[in-house]
């Protein structure tokens, strides 16, 4: 299993992880309240956030490098619709 972090500057993180959560909630079993969130996309896939007050931090991990760059770029994505009023800027490693 492949993992990546990510720690995203933002004052508004918890914000960012609800919405996130409850969007997918609806196709996955996401277990999440206002600090912390596990998104399990599949067996092989899943996604842990964490919120602090001045940061989300994104820990993914997945089988294959081309499901992770993947990956990150559709939970970039969705994090960037939801946070319109702001540029995330995502630190990967």
């Amino acid at each position: 299993m492949l993992v990546t972090e990510a720690k995203v500057p933002t004052a508004h993180a918890s914000r960012y992880l609800q919405q996130l959560s409850k969007h997918w909630s609806h196709k996955f079993n996401v277990a999440f309240d206002t600090i912390q969130s596990t998104i399990p996309f599949a067996e092989d896939r899943k996604a842990e956030l964490a919120a602090t007050p001045d940061h989300l931090q994104i820990k993914l991990s997945t089988a294959d490098e081309e499901t992770r760059d993947r990956m990150k770029k559709v939970i970039e994505d969705h994090l960037n619709r939801f946070a319109f009023r702001e540029t995330l800027e995502y630190a990967w490693t």
